[in-house]
Formats: C-alpha cells, sequence, structure tokens
C-alpha cells in the first residue's frame, strides 16, 4: 500500500485472519499436507511484517483449534513443530522485534499443548510484554466456544467465593476474563480459502466484525491481498446497530 493510500484512510485497528487452505495447497500440488503447513507459516511470517510495517496495531492469526486434535498424528505433530519453530524464530528475532515493538501474546488453552511449548510461549510473551507497535496473539489450541466458557467459569468461581455477585455482571466483565482480555475486538476478520464460516474463531469478540473472504489458499496469500481487504474494510459504513 502506497504512503499516499494509507494517508487517506482510517486503518482497521485489528484484524484476524482464519489461515485455512494449506492442506489443500499442498494437495493441488501432489505434495504432503505438511508442506502447505511450512508454506502457510512462510506466509505468516511475511503478513505480520507487512502489517507491522502499514501500521496495524492487532493481528490475531487463528492457527490451530480445539477441533484441529482431530487430524492425523502427523499433521498434528508437524503443525506443533512448526509452532516450536516459530517460538525459536521469535526468540532469536528478539533484538529484531523489539526495534519493530512487536509484542506477542498467546490465547488459548495451554493444557494439552506440549510443555515445552507453554514453556517457550511464556518467555516469549514475557519478553515482549512492554512493545506496543503491533501485537500478534497467537490462536492455538483455540475455540470461541471454549473461550467464552473459560470466561464464564472464572466467573462463577468468582461469585462462589463472594467477590462478585451475578447481578453485578457485564458484557465488559465477561470480556475482562475472555483470552482476548485487553485487546480491542478485531474490526475485520479475513479468512481465505473459500470457506465462508468463523469455524469457532473469536466467536463472542467478532459480534461486530467486517468479514472478508477470498478464494485464496492462505499460502498464496500476499500482502497486495491484505490490502485489498483492508481498502474494502474501509469503504464500508459501520453502523454499530445506529442509523
Amino acid at each position: 500500500m502506497t504512503e499516499e493510500q494509507l494517508s487517506k484512510i482510517v486503518l482497521p485497528k485489528h484484524i484476524g485472519i482464519i489461515m485455512d487452505g494449506n492442506g489443500r495447497w499442498a494437495k493441488q500440488r501432489g505434495l504432503k499436507r505438511t508442506e502447505g503447513h511450512k508454506r502457510g507459516a512462510e506466509v505468516f511470517r511475511k503478513i505480520c511484517d507487512y502489517a507491522n510495517d502499514i501500521g496495524i496495531e492487532y493481528l490475531t492469526f487463528y492457527a490451530f483449534s480445539t477441533e484441529n486434535w482431530k487430524r492425523p498424528a502427523e499433521e498434528v505433530e508437524a503443525i506443533m513443530e512448526l509452532f516450536r519453530d516459530y517460538l525459536c524464530e521469535a526468540s532469536d528475532r528478539e533484538e529484531e522485534n523489539e526495534a519493530k515493538g512487536l509484542r506477542i501474546k498467546y490465547i488459548g488453552e495451554r493444557e494439552g499443548l506440549p510443555e515445552d511449548i507453554v514453556g517457550m510461549i511464556e518467555n516469549i510473551e514475557n519478553g515482549s510484554s512492554d512493545k506496543s507497535a503491533t501485537t500478534v496473539c497467537l490462536a492455538v489450541n483455540y475455540g470461541g466456544r471454549n473461550d467464552i466458557l473459560h470466561s464464564v467459569k472464572a466467573l462463577a468461581k468468582k461469585i462462589e467465593a463472594g467477590e462478585l455477585k451475578s447481578d453485578e455482571l457485564t458484557e465488559e466483565i465477561i470480556g475482562e476474563n475472555l483470552f482476548t482480555a485487553g485487546i480491542p475486538d478485531p474490526d475485520l476478520i479475513i479468512r481465505p480459502s473459500g470457506e465462508y464460516r468463523l469455524s469457532n474463531f473469536l466467536t463472542w469478540q467478532s459480534a461486530y466484525s467486517e468479514f472478508w473472504f477470498s478464494d485464496i489458499l492462505w499460502p498464496d496469500f500476499t500482502a497486495d491481498d491484505l490490502d485489498k481487504a483492508i481498502l474494502d474494510f474501509c469503504s464500508r459504513n459501520r453502523r454499530f446497530g445506529g442509523v
């Protein structure tokens, strides 16, 4: 996107991206599904850097859902290995990420993830917690309904302990106990690959999000495609229930 274009629009503050189509991309080329995930991971890095360059404040990438554990064990292990690679790379690029102001945040259930990955997540979150240019949220072992359940359980415990009364519950309090606490709801959600559903992604948070769908498979997604989605978003009239 050119500087002139950027000067004429108001960027979405938070973009959610469902990284879909890796397996189909690989199948079309006679490759293993794991090769599609490798290519998808490369695209993820490029889009992160580009979004940071143009000034997107928050990005949430749907990388692995709570339902994805049903996939073949080989594919699940390959995805976990890619996650390890990314966390190692982010740690190695700490100075570069610090210069860019990248903050890394994990959203999802930690229970069920390999212990070494949980430890790496905690290290990278702690190491980047003071960065403020772009927050990159990685949704791994994440499900929107489970996110809401997580919040409800936390609030139920507070009610049982006498720390909160049921009639004091508000939408804001529920939001404060979601995995995305402290992060604004997504303005724009992008889903490539030709599917037209959220697939349990940010179910609560997406109540007023704009959606942009494309037939492009995630491994073929480019910065130009992100520009198209953003420019389309900027052309819409968001009324939030008003006139």
